[in-house]
């Protein structure tokens, strides 16, 4: 009695019918032509209104003397000048307002990105005793507003002599706590066999810092540099009460002192789109590393 025998039946893999199951969801999930097409106008809607508010300061800034009339004033070619320009880098004081919004915010963000880089280093990869308490108690300063301290900041430096001066003008913004916060959580990511095996090779902590530590985070520095750098030109309380003189003014308080003194509509305005390029060049120059920043702070949490 001969037995017939038969091949065995091979059976599809059992991750077949899931992957299949899969790949239909995400083809259900993919946009169509006309989501796309519609994501795509309301993203230009968007666009142009985020855009038509510097599209104005810019073209009203070149047209002194007139009075404004939609939408005829902002049409960009008719009665172009820019007498405006030659009156606030001419005769006003805003090239000194400039350099002094330069020194205070290029200052600011050299000495708070190596301060928040030191502290960083330290919460995230140095063991000491009371560290997470004292890291949560500077942390905690985020939840206090700046007008709180602000009365008895302004005593201390008074008392110090820090009026109307550069040092008393930068020192109080110094201790950023959210810059700390970002440099932690960003070198938490880091390996620890870097610095081991620079320990073993016998450098010293100050140099681990500068040699892996700093290079190793330039796109948050990057980041979290133009972000302070924003945040101190743009400043206008602090600058406001620590100045006491005209020639110590920021670019923020000295374009809104204008308005005391009676200044055309297109001056004022060409002083702002003066004011406004630093930033611009500023988000330029370091825009890939912003982005990469923020994309390994995000993927680090």
């Amino acid at each position: 009695m001969t037995a017939l025998i038969q091949p065995p039946t091979q059976t599809p893999p059992a991750t077949a019918k899931p992957a299949a199951r899969r790949n239909r969801s995400f083809r259900a999930l993919e946009p169509t032509r006309g989501g796309i097409v519609l994501r795509w106008i309301w993203l230009s809607i968007a666009g142009i209104l985020s855009f038509f508010p510097f599209y104005a300061m810019v073209v009203l800034s070149l047209k002194p003397g007139m009075v404004v009339e939609l939408p005829g004033s902002l049409l960009p070619w008719t009665d172009i000048s820019f007498e405006s320009y030659e009156q606030v880098l001419g005769g006003q004081n805003i090239l000194g307002w400039l350099f002094n919004t330069l020194v205070y915010s290029l200052v600011s963000v050299v000495a708070v990105l190596f301060l928040s880089a030191l502290a960083g280093y330290a919460f995230a990869k140095k063991r000491f005793r009371g560290k997470e308490v004292m890291f949560w108690s500077f942390l905690a300063m985020v939840m206090v507003p700046f007008h709180v301290t602000l009365i008895p900041t302004f005593i201390l430096m008074a008392n110090l002599g820090g009026i109307d001066t550069y040092w008393g003008l930068i020192l109080p913004t110094l201790a950023n706590a959210q810059a700390v916060f970002l440099m932690r959580q960003f070198i938490q990511g880091l390996p620890d066999e870097l610095f081991e095996a620079a320990r073993i090779d016998g450098a010293g902590e100050f140099r681990i810092f500068l040699r892996i530590v700093l290079p190793l985070c330039k796109p948050i520095l990057a980041t979290l540099g133009i972000f302070v750098f924003l945040w101190h030109w743009n400043d206008f309380l602090w600058p406001l009460i620590i100045a006491k003189s005209n020639s110590m003014f920021t670019l923020t308080v000295g374009i809104s002192s204008l308005q005391q003194q009676n200044v055309p509509l297109s001056t004022m305005l060409a002083g702002s789109v003066v004011a406004l390029l630093p930033i611009f060049l500023a988000y330029l120059i370091a825009q890939r590393y912003v982005q990469e920043g923020v994309t390994g702070t995000g993927i680090k949490g």
